[in-house]
């Protein structure tokens, strides 16, 4: 069965004769267990040494299980310098998110990312110690491109959330959309409830 279309631009009639409304659907958006994984500060990237010279790194890179926000964090205090992030939305289109460091406290990203191609890193801050990491967040990729906070609810472990998700929205960028639950990911079911 072909799924329901919500671009299509249908109107609902109203009780005054020439006034309708746009139509919309509830969407049920579910992301399984095995991808609402932990936050990790390594699962995209273990502790990669920094270097002299700035380095573009393509291999040894881990895609989330689902579209996330990606972290990256120094091992040291004073650690300094820009990690840029290339990858794909979640519909595919090629993105880029350039996150700063700051010393060893782990630096969230905003972007949800499918997959991750290419990680730049900067160079070192102390001469042979420095290294980075990255990992992912638990903002969730929405698969919609929102005007407004359309969420009803979420829930995690089949378990209404008491406090409304932190949601971002954006009408042109995929990637601007996300939802981050209250409680923390920890290999649970997520379920989100919103109009579309």
């Amino acid at each position: 069965m072909y799924p329901f279309n919500h671009k299509m631009g249908q109107k609902i009639q109203s009780h005054v004769p020439g006034v309708s409304c746009d139509r919309s659907f509830l969407a049920h958006f579910q992301v399984s267990a095995a991808a609402a994984v932990a936050t990790s500060n390594t699962g995209v990237l273990a502790a990669t040494a920094l270097t002299a010279e700035a380095q573009v790194i393509t291999e040894g890179i881990t895609n989330p299980a689902a579209p996330r926000n990606i972290i990256v964090k120094g091992n040291a205090a004073g650690v300094a310098g820009d990690v840029v992030i290339t990858g794909t939305d979640y519909a595919g289109g090629a993105i880029t998110e350039t996150i700063a460091l700051n010393g060893a406290t782990a630096v969230e990203g905003v972007k949800a990312f499918k997959t991750i191609t290419q990680i730049d890193l900067p160079v070192e801050t102390h001469a042979g110690t420095d290294t980075v990491s990255a990992g992912w967040g638990d903002k969730l990729g929405l698969p919609y491109l929102l005007t407004h906070n359309t969420i009803l609810a979420a829930y995690l472990d089949n378990t209404k959330e008491g406090t409304a998700p932190t949601v971002t929205v954006s009408a042109t960028a995929i990637e601007s959309n996300t939802i981050d639950l209250n409680s923390a990911l920890a290999g649970k079911v997520v379920d989100a409830y919103l109009m579309v």
